[in-house]
């Protein structure tokens, strides 16, 4: 899918409130008061090699993506599934990787790996576990927000939190249930998708605004098994 919509997110929301504070804890009524925000922006759903091939090429050109995963939710105890799709945003269109069909190529993995490019998100240490659960690879680059927020003595550290706090919306969590492994996922399904990637990214540049602190993260190399 790629949408040719000029815009590359919804209307940026104004300045949060001075009431609300980014070293604030908002209760769950105060975010609930806040409008909703989603990616409106062009999105690409990546499920070709040859597709695969342009999105990196174009990536790699950025300096700055918002990263995040998804994968299908489990009901059952012991019941675990493995990512389905990478989410990663630059400055001008989402790219949605289907996993499913394309596995984790080296193409992927080496954008991964690539230092030079940050790439921001919430609990990115535990997604980056999951992705080298299915190809091994050294990941770079990568800032957790959460991280950052908390050493930053914010209250919030969580993504919808974030956004709140530091942006003033509201990004809704209404399809976190879908079947992320599907072969055709629907609009509200790849705006969810898109939405979570996109306000990674926005928050990184709000941190960095204030002048937070946004070290890389440190990922080692799994222990060999002897």
């Amino acid at each position: 899918m790629n949408q040719s919509d000029p815009n590359q997110g919804s209307p940026a929301p104004a300045d949060p409130p001075a009431a609300l504070g980014p070293d604030r804890k908002l209760s769950h009524e105060e975010i609930n008061q806040l409008a909703i925000t989603s990616y409106q922006g062009p999105m690409h759903v990546v499920a070709s090699h040859q597709h695969m091939q342009a999105a990196v090429a174009e990536l790699s050109r950025e300096t700055l993506l918002g990263f995040d995963i998804e994968k299908r939710p489990s009901f059952q105890k012991g019941e675990s599934h493995p990512p389905a799709l990478i989410q990663l945003a630059g400055a001008k269109a989402v790219f949605i990787f289907q996993l499913r069909k394309l596995g984790l190529p080296v193409e992927l993995t080496t954008l991964l790996a690539n230092g030079r490019i940050i790439k921001a998100g919430v609990a990115v240490g535990r997604d980056l576990q999951e992705l080298r659960a299915l190809t091994e690879f050294q990941p770079a680059g990568f800032v957790d927000l959460g991280l950052c927020s908390k050493h930053c003595g914010m209250k919030h550290n969580g993504l919808r939190g974030l956004a709140a706090v530091l942006l003033g919306c509201r990004i809704s969590k209404g399809a976190r249930l879908t079947k992320w492994d599907q072969p055709e996922l629907p609009e509200r399904a790849l705006r969810y998708a898109a939405t979570d990637a996109w306000i990674g990214r926005r928050i990184y540049e709000a941190l960095s605004e204030r002048g937070c602190p946004l070290p890389i993260l440190v990922l080692h190399k799994p222990e060999q098994k002897r």
